[in-house]
């Protein structure tokens, strides 16, 4: 049992996710997306080569009509550049079995192509090299009269970065 969070009341606080999920449902909605998973796991999904030279677009389901029993697969829309195109159409097959297999359904039938600009996916920042020995010991030297010895040592670490920045 929680005993942090007495029976009826809410928790304090929340996951992010949970509080970001029903502001974006009507926003993927309108491109056809019951979910956030394939806009935000494209790269893991089809991987990182075709992630920099495609993207989805939106999600065109079929009409219903009165048909009864397992839905029609949609149509995954995908923005693609221009000479990148026919690669990514002899790769269809591949990239459908990829979505298909990510969500645990055939949810997809097929790929349609646009030729376009595509986002050009973040790079990841580069690490902040360490500061040298001499950029350490004037960040010690200026914290000498710091008596705290967790409060210098913070210190000491952030003017160090300061130092090796400028």
């Amino acid at each position: 049992m929680n005993n942090r969070n007495p029976p009826g009341r809410k928790a304090w606080s929340s996951p992010l996710a949970d509080l970001v999920a029903p502001c974006l449902t009507p926003a993927l909605a309108k491109f056809g997306f019951s979910e956030a998973d394939l806009l935000m796991f494209w790269p893991e999904i089809v991987g990182e080569r075709l992630a920099s030279r495609c993207e989805p677009i939106r999600m065109q389901w079929p009409s219903r009509g009165t048909a009864r029993g397992t839905p029609e697969p949609a149509t995954l829309m995908v923005r693609v550049e221009g000479a990148f195109a026919l690669e990514l159409q002899h790769q269809q097959a591949l990239v459908i079995e990829r979505v298909n297999t990510h969500f645990g359904w055939r949810c997809v039938g097929r790929l349609a192509l646009r030729q376009g600009p595509v986002t050009p996916p973040k790079k990841p920042r580069t690490p902040i090299a360490p500061p040298d020995g001499s950029r350490v010991r004037l960040a010690h030297d200026a914290t000498a009269g710091i008596e705290e010895d967790a409060l210098r040592r913070a210190l000491i670490k952030l003017g160090s970065r300061v130092l090796t920045t400028r």
